[in-house]
């Protein structure tokens, strides 16, 4: 049988860390930020756990 391929657009926006969670960025804070609050763009910082519900579809991506 074939390999899978990793999908390099997901692996390219989510880090598989060392306890084995996915870990992405908050979208939303590309552009457009003078119209945005500093308590809205502080908001959005920093990484977090991809949501539950797409962590299965996620790994399956990633070829996990």
């Amino acid at each position: 049988m074939p390999k899978n391929k990793t999908h390099r657009g997901t692996a390219k926006r989510v880090k598989l860390s060392a306890t084995g969670k996915l870990l992405r960025q908050r979208a939303g804070r590309r552009h457009l930020l003078e119209k945005k609050s500093s308590r809205v763009t502080r908001r959005l910082d920093g990484v977090v756990e991809v949501a539950p519900q797409d962590t299965r579809r996620v790994r399956k991506l990633l070829g996990r």
